[in-house]
């Protein structure tokens, strides 16, 4: 029997798109059930050499740390806020490490991680930049990525799962079991598919076990001809309205990735629809 989605994490801080991240872990909380936990990791303070940090008065890290703590209390408020207007009682958590070790750290207790896209974050610390893909790494859990910009009502009613019968595409598909569940229309897309023979299509199969699931799939193809995987992605998504795209990610090395392109980095960048990654 597949397990749902009882447990989430959301991962909250004073960015200005962190309140529809916060609405899409509430949502989801409240539509499986889950308990929900908020956590803020405040990072670090910044490693100064040690002839200037003599010459600073201890007010100065006095300071620091107040400013830390005030962050820490506005994004608690922001959290609570939004529980509260759905009725749920969510779980406070604050970490004073390292942003994305803390996140990891509790992210491998919870059946979903939900994250902001890790782009155009000004004078945030850069960590953020690159969470997304270290949790999707380091994990071993799912996370699901929701972009910076746009108000997302619903999320896991329209599904589009990216199917390319790897390693990660399939943990992502049994990662998102409980959500396909749910869901009121599923597509399983493949690109440039090689058939086993010329009249079964690629994804039927995965669609044929997602039944077994209780999981109704319906198994599309496509020809990328030039276009980007990503951007295919995206293109296909926004004709079928899909709000949500479920994925393996980093089939290459993220090396790799970064030098030559790939869909898991295209995603990451340009995602009009949350994402949930695997890997």
């Amino acid at each position: 029997m597949t397990m749902g989605l009882k447990d989430l994490l959301v991962h909250v801080d004073n960015d200005p798109a962190c309140g529809s991240r916060v609405d899409v872990a509430v949502a989801l909380a409240t539509k499986h059930g889950a308990h929900l936990t908020g956590l803020h990791a405040m990072g670090r303070p910044p490693q100064l050499p040690g002839y200037i940090e003599l010459q600073l008065p201890p007010s100065f890290q006095e300071e620091q740390q107040r400013q830390r703590e005030e962050l820490a209390r506005r994004a608690e408020e922001r959290f609570h806020d939004r529980t509260r207007r759905r009725g749920i009682r969510g779980e406070w958590r604050v970490n004073a490490g390292d942003i994305v070790e803390a996140t990891k750290l509790h992210a491998r207790y919870a059946d979903l991680t939900v994250v902001g896209q890790g782009l155009d974050l000004g004078n945030a610390p850069y960590d953020l930049t690159s969470l997304p893909e270290d949790l999707v790494l380091g994990v071993g859990r799912p996370v699901l990525v929701v972009p910076r910009y746009g108000a997302f009502e619903t999320v896991g009613e329209r599904v589009m799962i990216a199917w390319n019968g790897s390693r990660e595409a399939t943990r992502a598909v049994h990662d998102a079991i409980p959500l396909l569940q749910l869901a009121t229309n599923v597509t399983v897309l493949s690109i440039d598919p090689e058939r086993d023979s010329g009249r079964r299509s690629p994804g039927a199969d995965i669609a044929l076990h997602l039944a077994r699931h209780g999981v109704t799939a319906e198994a599309a193809s496509t020809v990328g001809l030039d276009m980007r995987v990503g951007d295919l992605l995206l293109s296909r998504a926004a004709d079928l309205g899909v709000d949500l795209i479920v994925m393996g990610a980093y089939g290459h090395t993220r090396m790799r990735e970064m030098v030559l392109g790939g869909a898991t980095r295209d995603l990451l960048q340009h995602m009009t629809v949350p994402v949930l990654m695997s890997h």
